[in-house]
């Protein structure tokens, strides 16, 4: 669409309208209302943060809290104020720690994963094709910074990919510039059940665990996983299923187990975040969680990589 057919459609139509629209489920809607206020959001982060390459990420940060958000606002004809205090929450967030941004709207009832924020209304299935037209390793930060349950922070997510961090701030940024403007050039479109798509892989992984502790976890890897698939993290990637059974068999051997918690899926990159659950006589045997990194080729593993959060040490 060009800009000037996107302004005569962003001319027709009180927020109200647009607001409900997108909370049933309409991406154009929310790429019109978006487009609408990006005016008066970017002054926001203008006011707030001066010029500088930070003013982007907030309004392209605030646009993914949008997506994941709309289905919130209560009063759809003041969804330009609610957009606009995405804008300042985050502004003040990045000048309180500008490294470890967190993106919270205060309106919304807390404590929900991003997960099931995104299941609750009719826009996920867009966000996820969105994210899956991402290059894989923009796509992998992408999922961890907003669907991870504990690999969150700029730090962590570096630890986990093996890159630097300002590696990963790039990618990230890139990331959402992609998925903002492909929020604002989208059109009704349906598309398919990314629901589906995570519930399979969530039953993937609890058969995965429970065949393991039934001493078949070979099985599985010969079904399921490339023979060459490639551990990563050491000084060389670890090929074959010898080692992943080796470490698997030791730590059930060792009275380990494994409480799959978390999934976020997409085509090509999966992640599986797991509890450690240590035996008592051995609390401390292994870390208490763990995220399972792969990728993945017609259906088949193709690498891993697994990664332990650092404990948190809470001090009185």
């Amino acid at each position: 669409m060009s800009r000037s057919g996107m302004r005569e459609m962003v001319a027709e139509g009180a927020d109200s309208d647009l607001t409900l629209r997108a909370q049933a489920g309409d991406a154009g809607a929310l790429g019109l209302l978006l487009e609408r206020h990006r005016a008066g959001m970017r002054a926001v982060a203008l006011a707030l943060l001066g010029h500088g390459p930070d003013i982007d990420d907030v309004v392209q940060d605030a646009v993914l809290v949008a997506l994941r958000r709309i289905s919130d606002v209560r009063d759809p004809a003041a969804v330009g104020p609610w957009l606009r205090m995405i804008v300042r929450n985050a502004c003040r967030a990045r000048l309180r720690a500008p490294y470890e941004l967190e993106l919270l709207d205060q309106h919304t009832a807390p404590d929900p994963t991003p997960e099931q924020i995104l299941e609750k209304h009719a826009l996920q299935d867009w966000v996820w094709r969105a994210i899956e037209d991402l290059p894989p390793p923009t796509r992998m930060v992408v999922m961890l910074r907003h669907f991870s349950t504990n690999v969150t922070s700029y730090q962590r997510i570096a630890q986990a990919c093996g890159v630097p961090v300002g590696t990963v701030r790039s990618r990230l940024s890139n990331g959402r510039a992609a998925l903002a403007e492909a929020l604002r050039a989208t059109t009704d479109s349906a598309y398919g059940d990314a629901a589906a798509l995570t519930e399979a892989s969530r039953r993937e992984g609890l058969e995965t665990l429970a065949e393991a502790e039934r001493g078949r976890f070979a099985k599985v890897l010969a079904e399921r996983w490339s023979p060459t698939v490639a551990l990563l993290g050491y000084d060389q990637p670890i090929i074959g299923h010898d080692f992943l059974l080796r470490g698997m068999e030791g730590d059930l051997e060792a009275g380990v187990r494994q409480r799959l918690r978390n999934v976020v899926a997409s085509r090509g990159i999966v992640i599986w975040e797991t509890d450690l659950l240590n035996p008592p006589d051995n609390p401390d045997h292994c870390p208490p969680e763990s995220s399972w990194l792969m990728t993945l080729k017609q259906g088949r593993v193709q690498s891993l990589r697994l990664f332990h959060p650092a404990r948190v040490i809470q001090i009185a």
